[in-house]
């Protein structure tokens, strides 16, 4: 998927859990050979082409594009699955990849785990009896600095995702032009529950620009969300600050 994929796992019985860490790194590599728009002949790149049916590919193939498809719909179609004209799942397969991959470590009975696939991070459980996960937010105008960090207290599970363009440039486009999105800010940082959402919710919403993205993800239940303009003004849902420690 082109970035880089950490692990932080706590407690479990070891074998079990190298056991388990084997199998998702697997699926890990497995979503990006299926997933990848950059492989010729990745599932996504012959389905694209007309060469498969989604009845053809792997199971897992029907249940990105549905899930995609409610994005869709959840935001009025900020979110989608095509780019600049073409079938490209990749705005949400990195974020259901990771969040399965957490899921499937968390099943082998540890206490806590921490997936960090290229920033965007699922949290379930916690890494210590009384302490909560922490996910340091970094700021896009000051490279190396912090604009925030989440705590994950109080919560069973959460997940913290980013887009913006501090790393990758103007890489997200708005699917009402096909082009570039033009847009006030440098970055949104979602926080939710499930990194498969969080990680659509901060695309959509930095295409839409901070003031409709802000109302917008105000409305939307168990969100809360951090918004950097490119002017250095800083805008939050309303429930953000009892997520900051």
């Amino acid at each position: 998927m082109g970035t880089v994929f950490s692990f932080d796992v706590r407690g479990g019985e070891p074998e079990a859990v190298r056991a388990a860490l084997r199998e998702a790194v697997a699926e890990l590599h497995r979503a990006d050979e299926v997933f990848s728009t950059y492989r010729e002949d990745s599932q996504v790149s012959r389905l694209a082409r007309g060469e498969l049916t989604v009845g053809e590919c792997d199971p897992e193939v029907a249940e990105v594009l549905a899930l995609g498809a409610e994005a869709e719909g959840a935001s009025d179609g900020w979110f989608s699955l095509r780019y600049r004209g073409a079938l490209d799942p990749t705005g949400i397969v990195k974020g259901w990849a990771a969040e399965r991959a957490a899921r499937r470590i968390r099943a082998a009975g540890v206490s806590g785990v921490s997936v960090n696939g290229g920033g965007d991070v699922q949290l379930l459980g916690a890494p210590e009896p009384q302490r909560p996960w922490r996910v340091g937010v970094s700021d896009p105008l000051r490279p190396g600095g912090l604009a925030a960090v989440i705590s994950s207290a109080g919560a069973a599970e959460l997940a913290v995702a980013t887009s913006g363009t501090a790393e990758r440039g103007a890489h997200i486009v708005d699917p009402g032009t096909g082009r570039s999105a033009v847009t006030d800010l440098v970055a949104v940082t979602v926080v939710a529950p499930r990194l498969t959402w969080a990680d659509c919710w901060a695309t959509a919403a930095f295409a839409m620009g901070s003031r409709q993205g802000l109302a917008w993800l105000e409305s939307l239940p168990d969100v809360e969300a951090l918004l950097i303009t490119a002017g250095d003004e800083v805008r939050c849902t309303d429930g953000l600050a009892a997520r900051l420690g």
